[in-house]
């Protein structure tokens, strides 16, 4: 079986339950404080026999595998126990001759299953050899049984023995892209779960509103239809029916044109009119006194109103009330579903929907649909945006889905940057024959001993289980690898600018599909 050199073999089974011991997180510590886990020596000297069946060793000679057998130390491993220490140092190869090991990937401070790897198979090569920390945690599932190759021989024998050098380094690149391609896919799932549950929101509010709202009209409606049967059951006349209703009229029309009162002049308002009902003997005087107050409604129209109704005044008014009611239902259901819409819209000019890959498009509009699928976490904040946008730009030819990718990783890092409250300025220009969009913010800046490494895939900055570290190389990659263009920040106590240069027609590969 192939090895991997950071973690065995590639994944090859399903997780055993989530857990190998059938119970409880994963934990353990290794024995004598050696990342290395599992028993201390056992099962006798290492033979080249066993270490034949590794495949690492498969263009390595008897007489030279005699010498890395010489060098090995056996190990053994219970059922349960920890083989491998995530973020522990590498102690050399470890070469599983027996059983299986499932693999754990580190996501905050939890450990996920991710596969296991069976023998005969080797672990750690990768680390050993450029003394960085393991990755992955390793659990035996069944008894183990291993050979560990420590740090320093391990490296003198593969250096001198090129058939094993040079298959380390042929796993290198798939292992690092499956490691990559894993960690921006918890990346893009933790975001799209974020972006979902504040886009749920969003939708929310105004859903609830236009339910509330159609309930509410329902029973509008119901009052205005059974006005008639009272008229007719009063004698109103045609002609005082017309009076009425150009009294209706009138209120309706003055309701949609009157500007909206102060909550101290609108209470007035509403009492007033609550005292002229009851005078009426209306009754629910306090329920209809809202909606005639604010039409404007005096006490001559209720005077007149009364008059022309006689015995039917009550219904009457209730069936004015009832239609200024629906009228600003109505408003704001229309309100509502322009909102849902609105939301709707921007998450398909995110995603640019049924546009095609590469697209004729205008930065601005990515800029300000990313701040719309982001607005939920502006929202309870005192975070300011400030827009200073050359509106003259000509459209940049663009991945438009992936750039937004850029400006939700950009924009994202600088509202966590704020916290509570500051400044996000979103700036545009022209630079020659690029277009250059500024993301800045007032946080206290990038440290100065991580400003060097904020493009390096896994670093980041932010509390354990909030980042992978890939958002940013993630941003640069689609930047300069998609787009041809480049992205660099400056940064100090006083706040950090991201600057993305964008060419105007960027170089695309031979029979690449033309912009839409």
């Amino acid at each position: 079986m192939s090895g991997d050199p950071v973690s065995g073999d590639p994944v090859d089974g399903d997780p055993v339950d989530g857990d190998p011991v059938g119970g409880g997180p994963v934990g353990g510590d290794p024995v004598d404080g050696d990342p290395v886990g599992g028993g201390p020596v056992g099962g006798g000297p290492v033979s080249v026999a066993d270490l034949r069946a590794v495949d690492l060793f498969d263009d390595v000679p008897d007489d030279a595998l005699a010498e890395w057998a010489a060098a090995a130390r056996a190990r053994s491993a219970e059922r349960g126990e920890v083989v491998l220490e995530a973020g522990s140092s590498s102690q050399g190869l470890l070469c599983l001759l027996e059983g299986t090991l499932q693999i754990f990937s580190r996501n905050g401070d939890r450990l996920e299953p991710v596969g296991n790897s069976s023998a005969p198979t080797w672990i750690g090569a990768v680390p050993t050899l450029t003394e960085t920390e393991i990755a992955v945690q390793m659990v035996a599932t069944t008894p183990a049984r291993m050979a560990l190759i420590p740090a320093r021989e391990f490296v003198r024998l593969a250096l001198a023995c090129p058939p094993v050098h040079q298959r380390i380094m042929r796993q290198v690149r798939p292992l690092m892209g499956r490691i990559t391609a894993m960690e921006q896919n918890r990346e893009r799932l933790a975001a799209l779960g974020t972006m979902a549950a504040g886009l749920t929101h969003e939708l929310n509010n105004p859903a609830a509103a236009a339910r509330r709202s159609a309930a509410e009209l329902a029973e509008a409606l119901e009052v205005i239809g059974a006005t008639l049967r009272e008229f007719v059951e009063a004698g109103i006349e045609r002609e005082e029916a017309a009076r009425i209703a150009d009294l209706r009229e009138r209120a309706l029309r003055t309701a949609a044109e009157r500007s909206e009162l102060s909550a101290l002049d609108a209470a007035d308002a509403e009492e007033e009119m609550r005292a002229l009902l009851e005078g009426l003997e209306v009754p629910d005087a306090w329920r209809l006194a809202e909606p005639l107050a604010q039409a404007g409604v005096d006490e001559e129209w209720l005077r007149r109103l009364q008059a022309l109704a006689g015995s039917a005044t009550v219904a009457a008014v209730r069936s004015i009330a009832a239609s200024l009611s629906a009228q600003r239902l109505v408003s704001e259901l229309r309100e509502s579903t322009e909102r849902m819409s609105a939301l709707i819209s921007a998450v398909k000019a995110y995603a640019y929907v049924g546009r095609g890959d590469l697209v004729a498009a205008d930065v601005h509009k990515g800029l300000e649909t990313t701040l719309a699928v982001l607005a939920h976490k502006l929202k309870h904040t005192r975070i300011e945006v400030e827009r200073d946008y050359d509106r003259s730009l000509p459209h940049v030819t663009i991945y438009g889905s992936e750039l937004n990718q850029v400006w939700t990783n950009l924009l994202d890092n600088a509202i966590d940057a704020l916290g509570e409250s500051g400044t996000i300025t979103l700036r545009t220009r022209r630079d020659g024959e690029c277009v250059v969009v500024d993301v800045a913010d007032t946080g206290p800046g990038i440290p100065q001993d991580a400003r060097a490494r904020v493009f390096e895939p896994f670093f980041t900055t932010k509390d354990v289980g909030r980042g992978t570290g890939l958002g940013l190389g993630t941003a640069r990659r689609i930047v300069e690898e998609r787009h041809g263009g480049s992205l660099s920040f400056d940064s100090d106590e006083h706040g950090t600018t991201f600057h993305v240069w964008l060419p105007l027609h960027p170089p695309t590969p031979k029979g690449t599909e033309t912009p839409k």
